[in-house]
């Protein structure tokens, strides 16, 4: 009875994954890399099991997709997509789990690809589509255990949060919060069957040379975490948090929220009451730690799930439930093109032109973090630009003649630059670049070495700062693209720098390391 209630509506899910991944393959080649996946990239080259800012999981798709796939925009980004779908799938898994039907389904699936959040998160070669991922898979076979009795299920959930936690550290947290949930539940006899613990010891094991890189380099990710609480989340306002918490999703809101009050107090969902419990925990949790808002959007496929439950049990009227899958789909169609690039260049220029004169409400998708009022997202005007910085440096290293070249070295200031000179310098014969910031610090070289010429990518106007530590220091071009986030980003050539420059270098650079 429970196999065959729950087998018949796998090919009405099917139909959701395909229109979510059409929906990414409209955008997956418009416009250029974004500047994390440049990064992401980056680290593909240099596999190890630890880095900065993230575990090894991106690192591996990285390297698969250079050496594989060919490493175009294209191929890079359907590592996502396939991820993206796959999200789509588990949701709607999940919502026949939780005892929903057809119109359930099609709500949270709706609901899912509609959001903003999703929508924005989807798509672009990061880890954190891939978090997503783990964190649904791991409710939805937590539910199966539940429904099932299955010890498997619980050996596949310390498989998940063990990969999980090779894809982001707060899959880690997570994973925490399930347990806390539990432990508010009857449901805590989950943790004592000792299978339980034994598959938790899986995760352990799956995680155990990410554990030990981290202790053996001395946690540069608890390096990463103070800058990015000096730098970035200190100023994530606890008020900024819950209030963008209820924007991310857009209109779905009123599913998620509904879906958390079901499973907390809903007799026909009791037995699932630990998920809203684990919602509590992990928002509270990233509410204490200054959490960027998208930290938590994992959490959101079991709300809809449950939600789309409750507005299935109290709407039985067909016209009416069809009324309601038109009122959370329509809006965000109408502003698709500026969450996702599903559109060409000029047309999309066009769409965000129009917003920005007629719409002022929609100001802020085109605010950049410079509080500024710009022709597209910060997310778009991430992917511009970088080709023709890397052309430029590649003009200024031309200019050197090939003994010249031979004591030169490419610095770049920030990751992005870095990571699109790596990537696009490949073509150039260009020499590696040097940054200290993110993980390419970790193959940073110990000092400049014996080197006449630096060419310097700044985009934080730090000439002041390196210009008395050189015999000369001269701007040679910047980049123009008047889309791109490092528009003005000037490009210098230094020459015969001075010792105290390389001292500077290797005093950040021990800071960064954490030495």
């Amino acid at each position: 009875m429970y196999q065959n209630r729950r087998s018949t509506y796998t090919g009405f899910i099917l139909l959701f994954v395909a229109l979510k991944v059409i929906l990414n393959l409209f955008a997956i080649s418009h416009f250029g890399f974004h500047r994390d996946e440049f990064l992401h990239l980056a680290l593909g080259d240099h596999l190890a099991w630890g880095y900065r800012e993230v575990p090894p999981f991106i690192a591996v798709l990285g390297r698969i997709n250079s050496d594989v796939l060919g490493g175009s925009v294209f191929a890079t980004r359907i590592f996502s997509t396939i991820a993206a779908g796959a999200i789509i799938w588990f949701t709607g898994l999940l919502t026949v789990e939780l005892g929903g039907r057809r119109f359930a389904v099609a709500l949270a699936c709706l609901a899912l690809i509609c959001s903003p959040a999703f929508i924005a998160s989807g798509y672009l070669f990061q880890p954190v589509v891939f978090d997503q991922l783990w964190w649904v898979l791991a409710v939805f076979l937590a539910v199966k255990f539940i429904n099932t009795s299955s010890i498997k299920y619980l050996y596949l959930i310390g498989l998940v949060v063990g990969v999980g936690l090779l894809t982001k550290y707060t899959m880690g947290f997570f994973a925490l919060t399930l347990v806390i949930g539990l432990l508010f539940t009857k449901q805590r006899r989950i943790l004592a069957n000792r299978h339980f613990w034994f598959a938790m010891l899986l995760a352990l094991v799956i995680f155990l040379p990410t554990l030990l890189w981290e202790i053996t380099n001395h946690f540069p990710v608890l390096t990463h975490m103070r800058e990015l609480q000096e730098n970035q989340l200190q100023y994530v306002k606890p008020g900024d948090f819950i209030f963008q918490q209820l924007l991310v999703n857009g209109v779905a809101i009123i599913i998620w929220v509904t879906g958390f009050f079901f499973l907390l107090l809903a007799f026909k969902l009791r037995k699932y009451q630990f998920l809203a419990f684990a919602y509590i925990a992990i928002f509270l949790f990233l509410l204490e730690m200054n959490g960027k808002p998208y930290y938590l959007f994992g959490a959101y496929p079991m709300l809809f799930a449950a939600g789309a439950y409750g507005f299935e049990r109290w709407i039985k009227n067909v016209v009416l439930r069809a009324l309601i899958l038109l009122f959370f789909t329509l809006p965000v169609v109408s502003v698709l093109p500026m969450l996702l690039p599903v559109l060409p260049l000029n047309t999309t220029l066009a769409f965000f032109d129009n917003a920005n004169k007629n719409y002022p409400f929609l100001h802020f998708i085109t605010t950049w973090e410079d509080h500024k009022l710009h022709r597209t997202s910060q997310d778009y005007g991430d992917m511009f630009g970088w080709d023709e910085m890397t052309r430029k440096v590649d003009s200024v290293y031309r200019s050197l003649t090939p003994d010249q070249q031979k004591h030169t070295i490419i610095f770049a200031d920030n990751y992005g630059e870095a990571g699109a000179i790596h990537h696009y310098g490949k073509a150039y014969h260009l020499p590696d670049p040097i940054s200290l910031d993110s993980s390419f610090a970790l193959w940073s070289p110990p000092s400049f070495g014996n080197v006449d010429y630096i060419i310097y990518v700044d985009d934080s106007d730090n000439g002041s700062k390196v210009g008395p530590l050189a015999a000369s220091y001269k701007k040679i071009g910047e980049v123009d693209n008047p889309l791109a986030v490092e528009h003005g980003t000037s490009i210098y050539l230094i020459s015969h720098p001075t010792p105290k420059l390389n001292q500077l270098y290797q005093q950040v650079r021990a800071k960064k390391l954490g030495k």
